[in-house]
């Protein structure tokens, strides 16, 4: 028999499906902690492919492979400096450039375009990350770098050519067209991320700044910017990551320039990601195999680095914010 509530129908068993509940609070953490299982074992199995496949390289060249310049199959002689060194002009130059354009696309959407405008601004947004690196590529061939090399490069070294970075223009492409192609590949991304924590900013935390007189740049600098300000940081270092690890188009553009380290942004050069997607299968010796693995291993490491910094600062602004994060 089934009690009866105050009003004479039957009362509501809390506890109809208590047996399946149990089942579901023993299945969900066992397949949680399984997945996350499965996540640890495989980048553990990753770094150690990575390491074993460069045990040659670590023996015969040691640290000194990450200030040498020079990549010889010929003689047996690899280095990895002008990788390093062309990972990190693009990666940062691509993070200088990307980083204000997508705040203000971001801030666009959110504070300043009508209603009628936001849905297909930001549907185009998010398209250009979904397009495949090779195609922005072949574009950074066919249209990007002719116009650079014919009309920005020129005019940027007759105004700041006193300057290193802006020297003579080579005749084909070169790190600044790498540097314009992976801004281009990064943009969407912090722009989106940098979009949703806007859209996150308690609205009553912008009419009161709006309700005490301060006009909406007074109110994005002294409200939006600041509460987001961790977010934003993630966002960034997440571009930095996408840029660090882009292979297909940078080694389009780029020139694949081995033995030179130039700060001159329009000479050719290569990152350490364009050469080992170029190389690995044609690499002519156990050794420069091993020096390939090499690269992967310094990229693997310097991903690691940037996931760290990136949550120990999103860990130290949350602190000043009074949040608690895992």
């Amino acid at each position: 028999m089934s009690t009866l509530d105050a009003t004479g129908a039957p009362a509501h068993r809390p506890f109809a499906g208590r047996r399946g509940a149990r089942v579901g609070d023993v299945v969900l953490p066992g397949m949680s902690g399984l997945a996350a299982l499965v996540a640890v074992v495989l980048i553990g199995l990753i770094a150690y492919k990575v390491a074993a496949g460069s045990r040659l390289a670590l023996s015969t060249f040691g640290l000194g492979f990450l200030s040498h310049v020079g990549w010889d199959p010929v003689h047996g002689r690899f280095g990895g400096a002008s990788f390093l060194f062309g990972t990190a002009v693009t990666s940062v130059g691509a993070l200088i450039l990307a980083t204000p354009l997508a705040l203000a696309i971001a801030l666009f959407l959110t504070e300043l375009a009508p209603r009628w405008l936001r849905a297909p601004v930001t549907a185009l947004v998010e398209t250009l990350a979904a397009i495949p690196s090779v195609v922005i590529g072949l574009w950074g061939i066919i249209v990007l770098g002719p116009v650079l090399r014919d009309h920005v490069m020129p005019g940027l070294h007759s105004a700041l050519g006193f300057i290193p970075l802006f020297g003579p223009a080579g005749p084909g492409p070169g790190v600044f067209t790498a540097i314009v192609v992976l801004t281009i590949m990064i943009l969407p991304i912090v722009s989106s991320i940098a979009r949703e924590l806007f859209l996150g900013v308690p609205p009553e935390l912008k009419e009161a700044a709006l309700g005490l007189g301060t006009t909406r740049w007074e109110m994005v600098r002294g409200v939006v910017l600041p509460y987001t300000r961790g977010g934003i940081a993630a966002a960034v270092i997440l571009g930095l990551g996408r840029a660090v690890g882009e292979a297909i188009a940078v080694a389009q553009v780029i020139g694949g320039v081995d033995n030179l380290v130039s700060w001159n942004l329009f000479a050719g050069g290569n990152t350490l990601a364009a050469k080992i997607a170029l190389e690995f299968q044609s690499s002519t010796s156990d050794l420069e195999t091993s020096s390939l693995f090499y690269l992967a291993l310094i990229l693997l490491v310097f991903s690691l680095v940037v996931n760290v910094v990136a949550r120990s600062v999103v860990r130290r602004v949350a602190r000043r914010q009074g949040l608690v994060l895992r």
